[in-house]
């Protein structure tokens, strides 16, 4: 049950795992994660190099090439984003016109795959891994759409959903910390910084030996600790800016309530005072009272000592 203390993913992700030598890495990952064997041919050009400070410690993208020719987009995310899933559809869109060739036929189309591990908790759902892809039924017979022996020729895909983008959702923080599977051994890690030396998934042996604090050179060493005293600053300001914002939003709606219950009790009050004078209300007179303010409703209890009808009561006449 031993752990011993490595750096974060999305560090590695920024600093360590660009590196050919530590390819084997995210190979593990990715292979644990599709259930394929995935071997990395390049790592792309990607959004990850910004400088503003919001995303430079709160998202790290990593775009990598496969040997299948596939395009295989890493996404780290911290703060939450509730238009994530637009943002996931555009960025996907994007990057398959960017790797279309001018002058190429359709069937050139690259294939991509994406996959966000989020710190944040993104819609609703109690599981920690969502895996979506696209695929076509008949209306009436409810049978999924098929390629023919042709199509898998040419595309080299065994069916229509193979074709198009595959997304995976990793919500960290919805991991129990149960490791059942290799699988759960990465997703372990991705939540604790941490690796088990039982665990047996393919990568983190060199994960292990590749990303321990203790061996980062000084300099490196302290960019990282810098690094993570951010996000922590980052974490506090945004809970610091919640607590807040709740707390003001709660004396606002406790003023509102006591208002409203003041307004209520007002019209309650005119409302008996009215009955005993002038018998039971018509609906007019109740809707008038409804939609009323308090100091409305006020006036017009002063009213009734001097008024002779409803009317005289409601009268705009001061």
């Amino acid at each position: 049950m031993k752990q011993r203390r490595l750096i974060s993913f999305d560090w590695a992700l920024k600093r360590l795992l660009r590196s050919k030598a530590n390819f084997e890495i995210l190979e593990g990952f990715l292979s644990e994660l599709l259930h394929e064997d995935v071997r990395i041919v390049e790592i792309l050009e990607s959004e990850s190099n910004r400088e503003t400070r919001n995303d430079k410690f709160n998202r790290v993208d990593l775009k990598i090439k496969n040997t299948r020719d596939e395009i295989v987009i890493v996404e780290l995310q911290y703060e939450r984003e509730w238009d994530y899933l637009q943002r996931l559809l555009f960025s996907t869109a994007k990057t398959i016109t960017e790797h279309m060739a001018e002058g190429k036929p359709y069937a050139s189309v690259v294939k991509i795959i994406t996959i966000s591990i989020l710190y944040f908790d993104l819609g609703r759902g109690s599981d920690y891994i969502y895996v979506g892809n696209t695929s076509f039924r008949g209306m009436h017979t409810r049978e999924e759409l098929a390629l023919d022996e042709g199509q898998k020729a040419l595309f080299q895909r065994p069916s229509v959903a193979a074709m198009f983008p595959e997304h995976y959702l990793i919500k960290v923080k919805n991991f129990d910390d149960v490791a059942r599977d290799t699988l759960d051994e990465w997703v372990y890690f991705l939540k604790n910084s941490a690796i088990r030396d039982e665990f047996t998934a393919r990568g983190l042996k060199k994960a292990k030996e590749q990303l321990d604090v203790l061996q980062l050179p000084e300099a490196e060493r302290k960019a990282y600790e810098y690094y993570q005293e951010e996000l922590h600053d980052q974490a506090s300001f945004v809970l610091s800016t919640y607590g807040a914002g709740k707390w003001e939003g709660e004396q606002i709606g406790e003023q509102r309530g006591r208002q409203e219950g003041e307004q209520k009790g007002e019209a309650k009050i005119l409302i008996r005072q009215l009955q005993r004078r002038f018998g039971t209300l018509p609906d007019w007179a109740s809707e008038k009272i409804a939609k009323a303010d308090q100091p409305l409703l006020e006036n017009w209890s002063l009213r009734i000592f001097d008024a002779q009808s409803l009317e005289d009561i409601f009268s705009d006449k001061v």
